[in-house]
């Protein structure tokens, strides 16, 4: 960690450098309680394989493109959270409602799984700025409880979420698994667009 002043504001900043699981380096520059100051995020986005130093300023290493360094997940087993909207919500619903929905049911997966393995880890500090979520959608009500029916019977946690006080189903979200595990319920469903 480095304390320099805002060039600007002659403010005393605060700059932290840690590692995405994405392979790049991000910067995030603070500032002092109460100044006008704003808070910047910079991205490099060039891929590294060599060892750096961590946020604690220790040495760590980087995953390779192959992403098999230790306490890394490899990419094909990255750790997703599924979201399935219905169709016929989305062509009549504003679609602030609609995200509204999504969120609810995300959040709702996260929260009442939060002592799980995986949802520590994908909530982590090291991967609360790269989660992965995929957005898919479904024709209707039928088909949203069908696919509830289907994630239950193989004891995939999700949430089916119920709007009140309509009392009807508007989306389901996973908890965060790894995407080995849960793909393949999802691979029949188009993305939501």
């Amino acid at each position: 960690m480095l304390k320099l002043l805002s060039p600007r504001l002659s403010l005393p900043c605060t700059y932290n450098c840690y590692h995405s699981p994405s392979s790049s380096i991000r910067l995030r520059v603070s500032r002092p309680a109460g100044s006008r100051f704003r808070v910047l995020y910079r991205h490099f986005s060039e891929p590294m394989s060599s060892s750096t130093v961590d946020a604690v300023g220790e040495p760590s290493s980087i995953a390779s493109d192959s992403g098999n360094a230790v306490g890394n997940t490899p990419e094909a087993d990255v750790l997703v959270q599924y979201i399935i909207l219905r169709r016929d919500l989305i062509d009549s619903w504003p679609l602030g409602s609609i995200v509204t929905q999504g969120c609810h049911a995300s959040v709702s997966a996260i929260w009442s799984h939060k002592d799980d393995a995986h949802t520590l880890d994908y909530c982590s500090l090291e991967n609360i700025n790269s989660m992965h979520k995929v957005t898919l959608e479904v024709k209707g009500e039928p088909q949203i409880l069908n696919l509830s029916e289907k994630l239950t019977a193989a004891g995939i946690a999700h949430k089916l979420w119920i709007e009140q006080p309509e009392n009807f189903p508007t989306c389901l979200a996973t908890k965060p698994y790894p995407k080995s595990i849960v793909s393949s319920f999802f691979k029949k469903l188009k993305l939501c667009k």
